[in-house]
């Protein structure tokens, strides 16, 4: 029974460090292994490395079992790999080279049997291309000295712990008795349903869930653009539309964010080039939003005839509600699209994001508020829904369609 053997987990970020303590917590002996060595000193002193509800009482129930932290890899039964997979932006291709060195760092101290679990998300045919022929090319033999399999993260920031638990897991392996024995140490704490497949099936069924989603948040987007080219309530007719028992219509936004919906689309487009036509089209509707928050400020400005950019400021650095995570945020995406025409940024504002990331960045909401008579909400945090008089009197151009003041702009 693996509940009995060591695992090493590879990577303590945000999907790294939850299962890590989430195996830990129930009896699994777990090292988990990051090459950051503050990340790891601040760890190994009990302190959490990220805000997120529920993580805190799960870090002292795995502390209470004996989970230990390193920055060295360490001889264990099962390899759990949860590091970065970027894309290249040029080529739009997975970057698989922090995988493929946590792998061979693994073959340093792996025993013979060993087991990698590859949770990384990765485009369709990455272990087959990539990730065996470093393993056979270090004198491994697959299936007798490490078996590989696939088990893609399924979680998000913000609901981490509660989706650890109950969503359902695709355990992706060529060996279906290796696959059972993952499956089995996943069922340690996973109450969904665990699928067993092949590790291809499992990465493009990782992608196409974040891509499915990715394409359904361009079209409302896309829907805002035409719907205030010709002044109609977007918000009002995707509600109505939505009555339809088959129809389904997200949200519109300033834009998508997150290390999965904003890049595993491009995975696709990277690998199958003129095959992914209308994932390319959302992904560059959904990457033009934060541009197109700027045009709606610059129309407000005129509208409202103001001319002072140092008074305008963003609400929200995160890309997504009432969590710490900025990857790939809406907000910096915006920032950085300013900075491209060589203009100043601007004043910005997030409760969550304790430490400096960009230039005039407040950490008050008060002293933030009292800096800026244009305030463009990027991001819904719950602080904002309950304070939000506190904008009364200020131009408002809301992205997300919460504030309900009189006079507000919406996208």
């Amino acid at each position: 029974m693996l509940k009995n053997k060591k695992v090493n987990i590879i990577g303590l970020g945000y999907i790294g460090l939850p299962t890590a303590l989430m195996f830990a917590a129930h009896g699994v002996e777990v090292v988990g292994t990051d090459y950051n060595e503050k990340l790891v000193n601040t760890l190994k002193l009990g302190e959490n490395a990220f805000e997120e509800d529920g993580l805190e009482e799960l870090f002292r129930q795995a502390l209470s079992k004996g989970i230990t932290f390193s920055t060295k890899y360490v001889t264990a039964d099962v390899y759990i790999v949860a590091v970065p997979t970027p894309y290249d932006k040029s080529s739009k291709k997975i970057d698989a080279s922090y995988v493929l060195s946590a792998v061979k760092s693994i073959m340093d101290v792996s025993p013979k049997g060993a087991i990698i679990v590859i949770e990384s998300t990765v485009s369709p045919g990455t272990i087959n291309k990539s990730v065996r022929p470093v393993i056979e090319a270090n004198g491994f033999s697959i299936g007798k000295d490490i078996n590989l399999v696939h088990a893609p993260e399924r979680i998000i920031p913000g609901n981490m712990i509660y989706e650890l638990k109950h969503n359902s897991r695709t355990i992706g392996s060529d060996d279906n008795e290796v696959g059972r024995l993952i499956k089995d140490l996943y069922k340690v704490f996973c109450q969904g349903d665990i699928e067993l497949t092949d590790i291809r099936t499992a990465e493009m069924t990782k992608v196409i869930e974040n891509t499915f989603r990715d394409i359904n948040i361009a079209f409302a987007n896309e829907l805002t653009k035409i719907c205030h080219s010709d002044e109609m309530d977007v918000y009002e007719i995707i509600r109505i539309a939505n009555m339809h028992p088959r129809v389904n219509i997200l949200q519109p936004g300033p834009g998508v964010g997150g290390h999965c919906i904003s890049v595993d689309p491009w995975f696709l487009v990277g690998d199958y080039p003129g095959l992914a036509n209308i994932i390319l089209a959302a992904r560059k509707i959904n990457d033009s939003m934060p541009e197109y928050v700027l045009g709606r400020v610059h129309e407000i400005m005129k509208d409202k005839e103001m001319k002072d950019l140092s008074r305008v400021g963003l609400y929200g650095l995160t890309y997504k509600d009432n969590v710490d995570d900025v990857r790939e945020s809406p907000t910096l995406q915006l920032l950085e699209a300013m900075e491209k025409h060589l203009a100043p940024a601007l004043k910005t504002y997030d409760p969550y994001v304790k430490r400096d990331i960009v230039q005039n960045q407040y950490h008050d909401l008060d002293i933030f508020l009292a800096d800026v008579d244009f305030v463009v909400i990027m991001v819904s945090h719950n602080e904002i829904k309950e304070v939000m008089e506190k904008l009364r009197g200020k131009v408002i151009l809301d992205t997300k369609n919460i504030c309900d003041i009189e006079g507000a702009y919406k996208l």
